[in-house]
Parts: structure tokens; C-alpha cells; sequence
């Protein structure tokens, strides 16, 4: 019933302006994507707590225990802020460690190694204030530029995750391609170091008040041989954009059919006794040397074969100008 009524005030939002419901379907496909059974779950822009929630959901439904994980979280709107801690107290949710404040310039859990990252930051972010951080610890990859927050906010994941940790969250198309400001480098960067995992390609309308189009990030730093197989020189790359059910007239979902292909598509690949195969227009295991072919452009249709004649490739903010979104997520 909470979730229904936070959908409806997004949607509502949505008539005038800036603000957008990330879908619970796209949270739970995160979810199950990464399998959050035991450690620390981090979100550093948790909004309302809608991924600690589905997290919490998760474990129940498949015989867990809650109290196997801990969560911290972070969020910079004080209004939003008090949203998350009733979110998570009326389902008897410990929600000691969320906490209030910039996760960029005044972020409160630095020493954090996670184990889980789930995360939807605001796309796109342009007055991040990034000059003031030109020299921060977390750009290992390279400092992200001062005109969009995305891999800023990539950079903060991989910094907060343990050494067997692994992140799921959403970013805007742009982020697979764009070279502005050295994000291109920033990119290839990451690639080379073995880190990113999975890249999915979401359908568009799932979102309430954005046609920014968007994609799932998955980065591991067990790629190796540790938990699962040894993946290191490979990125999974699916096409989901022809999925998903309409709504209403504007407005599509993500079915629980659908959820459970791409997951355990994502799981037969990564896991050790993984059945895993190609699928054309669909999934491709491709290799590292692929995607150095392709310009170290992670945009899921150049490698999958798709036959969908949406060009996804073209980076939104050069189409369009720079848009700043605060994102309200799923709870």
C-alpha cells in the first residue's frame, strides 16, 4: 500500500516537473540480480529506502535470515530523509546507520566496505560541485567531470565495495558511451581493471516523468575465481528493451517472468555450474578484446545482434542539454 502511494504522488509529480518514480520491477530484478542473503547493504541517494525494502522482501522470500544483513544508507533531502526512516519503521527495518547529508561533499560512512551496493542516483547531475573534489580518494579511475555526476557517482560505488563486493544500480544511457570530459577514459579504465559485470538495457516508459533512457550497471570485484567462476575477461551484456508489459497508455512494467529470465540469465553465466549460452538479440558473453574493438562502448545492441531500431548509442545529454533529475525509488 506504501509503494502504491508513493507510485501515485510520482506520477502525479510527474505532470509538473523534475521528479520520477524508479519502478519497483526495476528494483527487484537489481535485487535479484545480486542476491543480497548476508553483509552490509549501501545506498548513498537511498530517497524513500525502496532497495533496503526489496532487499528485506528478498531474503523472506527465499528462507533467510533479516537480521544476516545490516544497511546503510545516505540522503541528502531532509524531507526525503524522514520519508526513508518511516518507510523502514513501519516495517521494523533498523534504520540507525541512514543518514543525512551529501554523500559526495559531507558523506558519513567513509570507512563503509559493503558487500551489496543497490543504487539509482539522479541522472545527469550537472551543479555536483565536482571542482571542490578534483583531488578525492575516490577517483580512482579518473576524476569524473565537473558537468555530470554519473561517474562520480560509479567511482563511489566501487570505492565503498568490499573486496568481494558487488553493485547493481541504474544509469542513464548516456553513461555506455559518452566521452565528454574523459568519461570515455574514465570507462575504459574500469573495463581494463576487471570490474564491470553485466550491462542491461532497459525498456523505454518505465519511468514516470523521464524519457531519459536507462540501463542497469552491474560491478564486481569477484571476477576472479573466489565465490563464482572466473569471469575477469568477459562482460555480460542483455537486451531487455523489447520486454515488459504497458500499464496504462504511458506506462510499462517489467513482469515477474521477465525478471526471473534476466537474473538467472546473469546467474547462469556468472555461477560456477552456470548453464550459460548466447542468445541472439537477447545476451552475449562478450570478451574484453570485443569490447576494446567497440571503443570500450558498453551500449548492450552492439554486441547482443539486436534487431530493435532504437539507436541507444547517441549520449542524451549532447541530444538534448544537460538535465538534472532527483529520483524518488521504489519502496
Amino acid at each position: 500500500m506504501y509503494e502504491y502511494f508513493i507510485g501515485k504522488f510520482a506520477s502525479a509529480e510527474g505532470k509538473g516537473g523534475g521528479e520520477f518514480f524508479t519502478p519497483a520491477s526495476v528494483v527487484r530484478l537489481l535485487v535479484q540480480m545480486i542476491e543480497p542473503f548476508k553483509g552490509r547493504v549501501y545506498d548513498p541517494c537511498c530517497d524513500s529506502g525502496g532497495m533496503f525494502v526489496q532487499s528485506e522482501l528478498f531474503i523472506e522470500t527465499h528462507g533467510g535470515r533479516i537480521d544476516d544483513i545490516s544497511i546503510y544508507g545516505q540522503e541528502s533531502n531532509p524531507t526525503t530523509w524522514r520519508l526513508c526512516k518511516m518507510n523502514l519503521a513501519i516495517r521494523g527495518i533498523e534504520s540507525s546507520q541512514i543518514a543525512l547529508g551529501d554523500s559526495f561533499h559531507n558523506y558519513q560512512h567513509k570507512d563503509l566496505k559493503a558487500d551489496f551496493i543497490l543504487a539509482n542516483p539522479p541522472f545527469n547531475v550537472s551543479d555536483w560541485k565536482g571542482e571542490n573534489l578534483r583531488e578525492d580518494i575516490r577517483w580512482q579511475y579518473g576524476v569524473p567531470p565537473k558537468g555530470n555526476a554519473n561517474y562520480a557517482w560509479i567511482q563511489h560505488f566501487i570505492h565503498h565495495l568490499a573486496p568481494a563486493g558487488i553493485a547493481g544500480f541504474v544509469m542513464a544511457n548516456g553513461s555506455l558511451s559518452s566521452n565528454t570530459a574523459g568519461e570515455g577514459e574514465i570507462r575504459k579504465n574500469l573495463i581494463l581493471a576487471g570490474l564491470i559485470d553485466c550491462i542491461v538495457a532497459l525498456p523505454d516508459k518505465l519511468f514516470y516523468t523521464t524519457q531519459i533512457p536507462a540501463c542497469l550497471w552491474f560491478v564486481s570485484r569477484d571476477r576472479y575465481n573466489h565465490k563464482f567462476r572466473d569471469r575477469h575477461n568477459e562482460i555480460l551484456f542483455i537486451d531487455a528493451r523489447n520486454m515488459g508489459r504497458m500499464i496504462d497508455r504511458r506506462h510499462r512494467e517489467l513482469t515477474d517472468g521477465e525478471i526471473e529470465k534476466i537474473a538467472q540469465t546473469y546467474h547462469n553465466w556468472r555461477n560456477k555450474d552456470g548453464k550459460y549460452e548466447d542468445v541472439k538479440g537477447f545476451c552475449k558473453a562478450a570478451s574484453l578484446q570485443e569490447v576494446e574493438k567497440n571503443g570500450f562502448v558498453l551500449t548492450p545492441g552492439r554486441y547482443v545482434g539486436t534487431d530493435i531500431e532504437i539507436e541507444d548509442d547517441e549520449v542524451f545529454e549532447e541530444k538534448n542539454g544537460k538535465i538534472d533529475q532527483r529520483t524518488i525509488r521504489a519502496v
